[in-house]
C-alpha cells in the first residue's frame, strides 16, 4: 500500500515525559497509520532518513514526495535525491580546514559587499578533529610527548593560528587539538551521542541519532591532557578581515 500525498506532520508526532519535562518526537508508527505500509520492516538506515525528513519537512527542500519515496522504499536505487539534514558534522583536519577556508572567504565576500560577516556560520554543529598529525621525533622518555607536541605546533604554527581564529570566530564550530587520538576514536569516545534535543517551533524534539552535538566536558573528564592541549591552541591568535 503506497501513500501518495497529504500526510499530516502534526499527526506523525508523539510525546514522552522524562523527569517531568515534555518532549516531542516523530513517531514512525503514527506515520504508518496515515497510510504508509510496513515502515517497521524498512532497513534501520532508511528509517533514520525517514524520521529526519519528516522532522524537517518544509514543503520546499523536503516535500511530500520525498517522504513518500523513503516510506515506500523497497530496495534498489533511489529514483530521486534523498534529503538529509544531519545533526552534526565531524571533520578530519585535511577535509575540514579547506571547508573553514571557504567560510572565511564567504565572510570576506560579505564584508566587501557591505554585509555583516559574522552572520556566516555553519548551520549545524561542526567538530574539527586534528589527527594523524604528531610525528614521533623523541621516544623513550617521559618528556617525549611534550617534545613531540612542541615540534608539531612549531611546524604548523600558521595552520593552527587559523584554526584557533576559526574556533573563536564561528558559531557551531569546535576544535579537538592534536595528540588526542584519531578522528574515529575521538568521535566514538568523546563526541557522538545517541540522542539529541532540537528546538523546533517552540517544541522540543527528541530524536535518536548517532550523529549529534559535542559537549567539551565529556572529553575533559576522561582525558587529563585535554585542557592542557586546548591551552596551547589558545596561545595562537589570528585576525583575518572577517
Amino acid at each position: 500500500m503506497e501513500h501518495a500525498s497529504g500526510w499530516d506532520r502534526e499527526m506523525a508526532r508523539d510525546e514522552m515525559i522524562i523527569a517531568g519535562k515534555h518532549y516531542q518526537y516523530v513517531s514512525l508508527r503514527k506515520l504508518e497509520e496515515q497510510g504508509f505500509a510496513n515502515i517497521d520492516r524498512l532497513p534501520f538506515t532508511i528509517r533514520l532518513l525517514l524520521e529526519c525528513a519528516v522532522r524537517h519537512a518544509d514543503g520546499q527542500y523536503i516535500t511530500d514526495e520525498h517522504i513518500a519515496a523513503l516510506a515506500n522504499w523497497r530496495g534498489g536505487n533511489a529514483s530521486q535525491e534523498v534529503p538529509f539534514k544531519p545533526a552534526r558534522i565531524v571533520f578530519q583536519d585535511f577535509t575540514g580546514i579547506p571547508a573553514i577556508v571557504d567560510l572565511a572567504s564567504m565572510r570576506d565576500a560579505v564584508a566587501a559587499g557591505g554585509g555583516n560577516p559574522a552572520l556566516v556560520n555553519p548551520q549545524i554543529p561542526v567538530d574539527l578533529v586534528i589527527d594523524h598529525s604528531v610525528i614521533i621525533e623523541h621516544a623513550g622518555s617521559e618528556a617525549a610527548y611534550e617534545k613531540n607536541l612542541a615540534i608539531e605546533y612549531g611546524r604548523n604554527e600558521e595552520r593552527y593560528q587559523f584554526v584557533r581564529w576559526a574556533q573563536k570566530s564561528f558559531e557551531n564550530f569546535h576544535v579537538v587539538p592534536p595528540a588526542n587520538g584519531i578522528v574515529h576514536q575521538v568521535n566514538l569516545e568523546y563526541l557522538a551521542r545517541c540522542s539529541l534535543l532540537q528546538d523546533y517551533l517552540a517544541d522540543f524534539y527528541l530524536y535518536h541519532l548517532s550523529y549529534s552535538m559535542w559537549r567539551l566536558f565529556y572529553a575533559s573528564r576522561r582525558n587529563p591532557r585535554w585542557h592542557q592541549d586546548r591551552r596551547r591552541m589558545n596561545t595562537y591568535q589570528h585576525n583575518p578581515t572577517g
